[in-house]
C-alpha cells in the first residue's frame, strides 16, 4: 500500500509542477522550431561541405 501512496503522491506533484511552466504560444513554437530546423539544416551542409573536403584530401593523399 505505501507504494501506491507514494504514486500518487508522486503524480500529484507532476500535475502541480507541470502546472507552473510557462507553455509557449503556437507563434513562439513554429519560431523556435523554424529557427532549430534552420540551424541543423545549415550544420548538416558545413559538415557536409567538409567531408567533401576531407575526402578529396585523402584521395589525392592515396592516390
Amino acid at each position: 500500500m505505501n507504494f501506491f501512496k507514494r504514486a500518487s503522491k508522486f503524480w500529484q506533484e507532476v500535475r502541480s509542477e507541470l502546472k507552473k511552466v510557462n507553455w509557449p504560444t503556437k507563434r513562439e513554437f513554429s519560431v523556435f522550431t523554424g529557427i532549430v530546423l534552420s540551424a541543423v539544416i545549415v550544420i548538416g551542409i558545413f559538415f557536409w561541405i567538409l567531408d567533401s573536403i576531407f575526402l578529396a584530401i585523402l584521395q589525392l593523399v592515396i592516390g
